[in-house]
């Protein structure tokens, strides 16, 4: 029905782009390593593109710490596609094009009454990479962003191009894919009615109260988060992101609430966050940690991002401060956030409710590298799983053991793309060689 549809085309970027645009990610830590880049106006030209390319990786927001999207072929570039939004208010569904930012969709989403039931921490990330690495918020009962989709576009290595829903089979194996299977190039997402929230912050939470009850810490309000560096008796900060309807916190565990408007990092402006103080307001402006008219440069950081089982946080907590005094030089500040249990075979939150560890280190990559291993090492007991679109080690995870569709996912890969278009050398390290086979419904 017209009357309960909105269709909106976001003006796309000009037709033209500089090499020197597109050879590093958000963060400058990586140079990509494609040969060529190509631009297309339209699904006819990223179809022809696609099908005859040797190899090829669609490139987002670049806010992508690892080389998950880069190629040594041809990077294709989204911006100038129609870039659409169409909400059909009968549904509760939105239609958005892959290259649209959470940002952009949110403000759309929110002018027609709806919500998106969960964000990121910066609004400026691609909905289609968002989603393909298992990006999320926090929240232990809200999803992440790939809890959304109910259907998903994609133009596969031959050039076809296919809506894959939640009544196929391979549905749960490519919503969150790595962009193994293909070019997402669109997708439908259900959404809430709009609602309003409060955002409080919490300062200097002793670390044997939060480890004590740490379920009903993080459960104490619609989106949770705690910025902490592991040194000390104390967290930090805790953000609490409650519906308005929720009752204010002034005091938890300990912790006091602080009297003006705080940023993650304790000596850094509030001025480009999204607004505390129990201040009301609609979720796309509480939601995010940072507010989505400002916008970010090239960031000077570096991030890895560790997801593990929920009741397995404190013991996991106690393990990583054993090794404070060498991560708390090189962070910049770690933030603990959770989320709920989805059924995507990739999905760092597949079948577990879970908490997220993350890590925003200082610009050190050589450093971080040299520490990785050894907090990697600590957590593998507690069977984490890295977010794909961060820094960890590759050869440092036994995936099938991690994923119990991994097997799957990989065929899935092999048998969609028998010729490896879309892969690069991270997916090969991690996928191995292609094996086509049945892959079975279970």
């Amino acid at each position: 029905m017209t009357l309960n549809l909105l269709a909106l085309t976001v003006d796309a970027a000009p037709h033209t782009i500089g090499k020197s645009d597109w050879m590093k990610n958000w963060a400058g830590n990586l140079e990509y390593s494609s040969a060529d880049v190509s631009r297309p106006a339209s699904l006819a030209e990223l179809a022809e593109a696609v099908a005859g390319a040797e190899r090829i990786k669609p490139l987002g927001s670049r806010h992508s710490f690892n080389r998950v999207a880069d190629t040594d072929g041809t990077h294709l570039l989204l911006d100038a596609l129609p870039q659409e939004i169409e909400l059909d208010a009968i549904k509760r569904t939105v239609r958005v094009s892959g290259g649209v930012s959470y940002g952009a969709l949110c403000r759309e989403v929110e002018n027609r009454g709806f919500a998106i039931h969960n964000l990121a921490s910066l609004p400026h990330i691609s909905v289609a990479g968002a989603i393909q690495t298992g990006t999320h918020g926090s929240g232990v009962d809200n999803p992440s962003l790939a809890g959304a989709v109910e259907s998903i576009e994609l133009v596969r290595a031959s050039g076809e191009q296919m809506t894959l829903t939640k009544d196929d089979g391979d549905f749960l194996g490519s919503v969150v894919g790595l962009g193994a299977l293909g070019v997402v190039t669109a997708v439908e997402l259900s959404v809430r009615p709009s609602f309003r929230m409060r955002q409080r912050v919490l300062e200097n939470l002793p670390w044997d109260r939060a480890l004590a009850d740490f379920r009903a810490l993080v459960s104490s309000a619609y989106s949770v988060s705690l910025f902490t560096d592991y040194t000390g008796d104390s967290i930090n900060q805790v953000w609490l992101k409650a519906l308005d309807s929720e009752p204010a916190l002034s005091n938890l565990f300990g912790a006091t609430a602080a009297t003006r408007s705080r940023h993650p990092l304790p000596d850094m402006s509030a001025e480009n966050c999204t607004a505390q103080l129990d201040e009301a307001g609609p979720w796309l402006d509480r939601l995010p940690h940072f507010r989505h008219e400002f916008t970010p440069s090239n960031g000077e950081e570096l991030q890895s991002e560790f997801i593990l089982p929920l009741d397995q946080a404190p013991a996991a907590l106690e393990a990583v401060r054993t090794i404070a005094h060498k991560l708390a030089p090189l962070l910049f500040v770690s933030e603990i956030r959770t989320g709920a249990a989805d059924d995507y075979w990739l999905s760092p939150f597949y079948r577990q409710q879970s908490v997220a560890l993350h890590f925003t280190w200082k610009p050190l990559q050589a450093e971080v590298e040299t520490v990785l291993p050894e907090l990697e090492s600590l957590l593998r007991p507690f069977d984490a799983r890295p977010h794909w679109g961060k820094l960890f080690t590759s050869t440092g995870h036994d995936w099938d053991a991690l994923y119990p569709r991994f097997a799957d996912f990989r065929t899935l890969a092999a048998t969609h793309d028998p010729a490896g278009k879309f892969r690069n050398a991270l997916l090969d390290t991690i996928l191995g060689a292609p094996v086509p086979a049945t892959v079975s419904a279970k």
